[in-house]
């Protein structure tokens, strides 16, 4: 083979059509021959990363509920709004909610019934019947806050530590400090809605200042896994291994020539990902070995859960695999009830319920569920008191003080309620969780200290939790 540098895009063409007019281009296209020739491969940014301690989860499955549940509505029970129903807030108005103190309602009774469950006797929701089933499996954070009521800002902070865009997301900081377990899919993945999109859209999985390679990599579940991940013409898979060979000579080459550059090796790296991508995607989003168990314990089998559900399976799936960071979104903001709660809340939960505790139960059963840390939240939480839309006062308005999230599996002990708000549901009483907390514990289960995964940019290191000093939540851990 000719040296590198003198290589064009001109010897490319002339180089390809000479292989494919010769003879001898099965004995070049063989597996050894093309090892030869081909350059040797930088070490990759996804490369498997050693951890700063002992790790309890090797992997993590975000549910994440965009929206802002109602933490007193399915998890966090409060008898004192049913007594107190229609009475104003004992407080300061202005405290209560995101919209003018005018539109803030009376105390408002929660409109379903909640028990406990399992043997640890955890109350639940009966909108969650079905996750009510594996509660012995769940941490529950009683005591999560925030700071702020909107959902632009408070998307952002939950999902990369600060308020406004463009700092990386939580996924991106755990592919950058593990790196990947799986050559052939992305390190970090995220499964969106059919439906359409989530609030804030593809910045909630931005890798920000850090190199583009450890941002979420799209899979749909309708249609072409990745789009354009395979070629619109059906050619010789003779031609694609030669032209991808010459290909690669070109990249490395213009890389040689252009140290550096993040945008450029992250394209390149995105490149040869996608070449590995062309049969594994597909693989991991077939679901015909699976059991007809499976897919009904799933939803599959129901058009109200069928796409949750898939997706939870696919999470699954993708972890198996050695995905390091999955997530699940859901379109718009369902769970943002501000009016009709009653009937949109149950809606929501019809629609996750059921595929959520069949996540947790095919984790357990696969052995997946001690190295796979499954989390469960939204952005903020809902208020005690009702709020006035369209002249009805039938929903809740948005909560930063206190909110719930629960864990599950990844080494946090289950069958656990951490935290307390106050009788009415509004703030955080007892062991309060902030955001950079939150991060930080979640860090640690991966064996990551917060303080020593950073980013230089600017003379500054950047870290997921910021400058205040965070509190991992040990109590959690078993």
């Amino acid at each position: 083979m000719h040296p590198l540098d003198p290589t064009t895009r001109r010897s490319f063409f002339s180089g390809l059509a000479g292989m494919l007019g010769s003879a001898a281009l099965t004995d070049l296209l063989g597996q050894e021959n093309f090892a030869r020739a081909a350059p040797p491969s930088p070490s990759s940014a996804l490369a498997a990363k050693p951890t700063h301690h002992p790790a309890t989860a090797r992997s993590v499955i975000h549910l994440f509920m965009n929206g802002g549940p109602s933490q007193m509505d399915l998890f966090d029970p409060k008898p004192i709004l049913d007594r107190h129903a229609g009475e104003s807030f004992p407080g300061n108005a202005e405290q209560i909610g995101n919209v003018a103190t005018a539109n803030v309602g009376t105390l408002m009774p929660c409109p379903y019934r909640f028990e406990r469950h399992g043997e640890a006797g955890i109350w639940m929701s009966d909108v969650l019947p079905h996750t009510a089933k594996v509660v012995d499996e769940l941490c529950f954070l009683h005591s999560m806050w925030t700071d702020h009521p909107n959902h632009d800002n408070a998307l952002y902070k939950i999902h990369s530590g600060r308020l406004f865009m463009g700092h990386p997301s939580l996924g991106s900081w755990i592919a950058y400090g593990l790196g990947s377990e799986c050559d052939d899919l992305p390190a970090y993945v995220v499964l969106d809605d059919p439906l359409g999109l989530p609030k804030n859209g593809v910045r909630n999985w931005t890798s920000g200042y850090l190199p583009p390679v450890y941002q979420g990599t799209r899979f749909r579940t309708v249609g072409a896994p990745v789009l354009n991940l395979t070629p619109e013409h059906d050619r010789p898979s003779e031609i694609d291994r030669v032209a991808g060979d010459w290909l690669a000579r070109l990249d490395h080459e213009h890389r040689r020539r252009r140290p550096g550059q993040l945008e450029l090796d992250a394209r390149i790296q995105a490149y040869e990902l996608a070449a590995r991508m062309q049969l594994t995607a597909s693989d991991v989003l077939d679901l015909s070995n699976e059991s007809k168990a499976t897919l009904e314990d799933y939803g599959i089998d129901d058009p109200v859960t069928e796409s949750y559900g898939r997706r939870c399976l696919l999470a699954r799936r993708m972890v198996e695999q050695g995905v390091r960071f999955v997530q699940l979104f859901l379109d718009d903001q369902p769970w943002d009830n501000h009016s009709d709660l009653a009937e949109t809340l149950r809606d929501v939960c019809r629609r996750t319920d059921k595929p959520v505790a069949a996540l947790i139960r095919d984790l357990r059963r696969r052995g997946l569920l001690d190295t796979t840390l499954v989390v469960w939240g939204g952005e903020f939480g809902r208020t005690p008191t009702s709020q006035k839309v369209g002249g009805k006062f039938t929903g809740r308005d948005h909560n930063m003080q206190g909110f719930t999230s629960w864990l599950a599996g990844g080494g946090v002990r289950p069958g656990m309620v951490y935290g307390q708000t106050d009788e009415l549901g509004h703030a955080v009483v007892e062991n309060p969780i902030s955001v950079p907390d939150f991060h930080a514990t979640l860090l640690h289960a991966l064996g990551l200290n917060h303080q020593q995964i950073y980013h230089e940019r600017q003379g500054l290191k950047e870290r997921l939790t910021g400058l205040k000093e965070p509190r991992v939540v040990t109590e959690i851990f078993a």
